[in-house]
């Protein structure tokens, strides 16, 4: 479909490289009609916070969705990111101490490999999940770590059907600065997160977006 696959490159180094200025490249989807920041509040509004909550971001980055977080749960609420490349999270550092967040928590950790805390009110990630190959692990973890009513909301790239598949090969040159290669999408993640939401949350919707290329899943635990 894709013609002969790349080699991948670790996501810890491509994003470790592209730290410093990933929130100005990040701007690239909009030069393909890609209304980012539209659909990562989306995604965070689909969690239905309350002032004091906890969630957890995965794959938080540099941080670009504390400030609607902050919003959501307000001063005494509490905010943990997790992201995989140290250079990623010291931008969300910087981020949260021109702020004066004090109540934002920041992992360097795999995201299968982290403890999520009991009780969470919202687990979410935009833009990132897709990118681990043990996402659905993830998804299990997280929702058996969910309080009563707590949500988990993932927003993501995936290739659409039909006809229009055949756009994504087009993509490439955008996505690959992002660590979306033809191994990620041959993966198929976004079929294994909405997979692994079914069978361990409850109410699961799933919403496409941008011809197909996005998706916004989002299920609770009962």
């Amino acid at each position: 479909m894709f013609g002969a696959a790349r080699r991948s490159r670790p996501v810890t180094e491509v994003y470790g490289r592209r730290a410093a200025h990933y929130d100005l490249t990040s701007k690239l989807y909009y030069g393909i009609g890609f209304r980012e920041i539209a659909y990562r509040h989306r995604a965070v509004r689909a969690l239905q916070l309350a002032p004091g909550d906890t969630v957890v971001e995965i794959g938080c980055g540099t941080g670009q969705n504390l400030a609607q977080l902050q919003t959501e749960v307000g001063p005494m609420g509490h905010i943990i990111g997790v992201d995989l490349t140290d250079a990623m999270l010291d931008q969300a550092r910087l981020r949260v101490a021109r702020n004066g967040w004090e109540n934002v928590e920041l992992v360097n950790c795999d995201a299968a490999d982290f403890d999520f805390p009991s009780g969470n009110n919202g687990i979410f990630s935009t833009l990132a999940l897709s990118l681990s190959p043990r996402c659905g692990e993830v998804i299990r973890k997280g929702a058996a770590s969910l309080a009563p009513g707590g949500r988990w909301s993932v927003m993501d790239m995936k290739v659409p059907g039909g006809r229009l598949a055949g756009l994504v090969p087009l993509m490439m040159p955008i996505l690959r600065p992002f660590a979306v290669d033809e191994d990620a999408i041959q993966r198929r993640p976004w079929e294994e997160i909405q997979h692994a939401m079914r069978t361990s949350l409850d109410g699961v919707s799933v919403n496409e977006g941008f011809l197909g290329m996005i998706f916004q899943a989002t299920g609770w635990r009962d």
